[in-house]
């Protein structure tokens, strides 16, 4: 632990006095009327403006001087500040958490997603507290975690703790997706670029340090995979169907429609040595790349009476920081090959997994796990495997040489206890960030 968060952390009364003034500046009800309201709001992925105009006002009532900043005019960053009160002194601290969360788009498209009955399930857009403890998709990814910060910026304010560095609490779209691919194009088809990584490049904000706010079950990592999706053509014979003669084996089908039936058992016989072969342990997590079929397509449904030419599968395929997506497009070009298909394989998409620097994120880790011992909770340890395998955006400021981990509450059923000592660890982590003084 550096010398000044030594100073100021662990045992040392003064903090532990911090930490319980911030304690009993949160008001329980209030952070649960947030996080219900907040995560009551319909939020799919490219439909964020409801949300992020309530993020907005929100801050605007507290204090937080917001502004949105927007690649397009419905889908925008909220950016809102506290602190900087000894200007060119102390360090910066950027929480980060996204508006959007996975669901149906409850459109025609869901029919070639969901079963019947799949998209009126409730969880989907409600939030709900049951017993003391919450439930629903907005909630748990992520609108419980951004609520909790943007309480935890209120508690500073409120127990009249300055800063002398900035505090940025930001919310976010596009996190989850999706992607301008094939036919789906347009603004709302905008993933990433439009969300975190456009409020960083364009949103006024100079952090140190950045949190992505997301339920980790009090977990830290600060490593992060990202993925690569191909679109892989197999190519056959498009034959009249009175004309067709069936063969013994599903490979040698001149529908490609067919044919792809054993060239998935090959693709699922690669990706299972993938994994293991590229499992990346560091000591800020370990990444293990998963691979997974996420849609097929191929032949024409309105016009029957022969098969097709193509059929195409879409492949996410995981990658670690240390992966490179050249060198996955040569093994799935071996895996056709060596099996024998004819076809072409494309990426689609391409976004790099990245980590922070295990030496400049030692102090961000020092605080979060500082504040966390200072609120009775334990010092903190590395998360799960599966929050440092999958993409979350403090991928971006990693990208951009900003250290960054990904720290938040319980990620499945949170209480509203966990909640409560979220707000407390970001608040107390984010006082020890932006005192330091160099």
């Amino acid at each position: 632990m550096n010398d000044w968060l030594h100073s100021q952390a662990g045992s040392e009364p003064a903090f532990l006095e911090v930490v319980k003034a911030i304690r009993q500046a949160v008001d329980r009800d209030e952070l649960i009327a947030l996080i219900l309201e907040l995560g009551s709001i319909p939020s799919p992925a490219g439909y964020e403006k409801a949300s992020g105009d309530y993020v907005y006002e929100w801050m605007k009532r507290e204090g937080l001087a917001p502004k949105r900043t927007g690649m397009v005019e419905d889908r925008f960053n909220v950016i809102g500040r506290i602190g900087g009160d000894q200007p060119g002194k102390g360090k910066n601290l950027l929480f980060t958490s996204h508006l959007d969360t996975e669901s149906p788009q409850y459109n025609w498209r869901d029919s070639w997603k969901y079963r019947p009955g799949s998209v009126e399930r409730p969880e989907w857009l409600e939030a709900r507290l049951e017993g003391g403890v919450f439930s629903g998709r907005p909630i748990e990814n992520d609108r419980g975690p951004m609520a909790c910060t943007l309480m935890a910026a209120k508690a500073l304010k409120k127990a009249g703790l300055t800063l002398a560095g900035t505090l940025y609490v930001t919310a976010c779209p596009g996190e989850i997706g999706p992607e301008q691919v094939e036919e789906f194009q347009g603004s709302v088809y905008l993933g990433k670029e439009l969300g975190a990584q456009y409020m960083l490049t364009h949103g006024g904000v100079a952090p140190d340090y950045a949190i992505a706010a997301e339920g980790t079950d009090f977990g830290i990592s600060w490593v992060s995979c990202g993925h690569a999706n191909f679109r892989i053509d197999l190519y056959g014979e498009d034959v009249f169907t009175p004309l067709l003669e069936h063969t013994p084996a599903l490979k040698d089908h001149p529908s490609p429609l067919v044919m792809v039936a054993p060239l998935i058992g090959a693709i699922q016989k690669w990706a299972a040595e993938y994994e293991q072969a590229n499992i990346y342990h560091s000591l800020g997590g370990t990444a293990v790349p998963k691979v997974q079929i996420a849609a097929i397509r191929g032949g024409d449904p309105h016009i029957m009476g022969s098969g097709s030419e193509v059929c195409s599968i879409y492949l996410e395929v995981n990658l670690t920081p240390k992966q490179s997506i050249a060198n996955v497009q040569r093994q799935l070009e071996s895996v056709m090959a060596n099996e024998g298909f004819e076809g072409h394989i494309e990426p689609i998409v391409y976004r790099q997994g990245f980590e922070a620097d295990g030496e400049r994120v030692k102090g961000l880790h020092e605080a979060i796990s500082s504040a966390s011992a200072g609120s009775g909770k334990g010092e903190t340890g590395i998360g799960h495997y599966i929050y440092s395998s999958m993409w979350r955006d403090h991928n971006v400021f990693n990208m951009y040489n900003i250290p960054a981990v990904t720290y938040g509450p319980t990620r499945f059923r949170p209480t509203v206890d966990d909640m409560v000592d979220a707000v407390v660890v970001y608040a107390a982590a984010a006082w020890l960030i932006c005192n330091q003084v160099d």
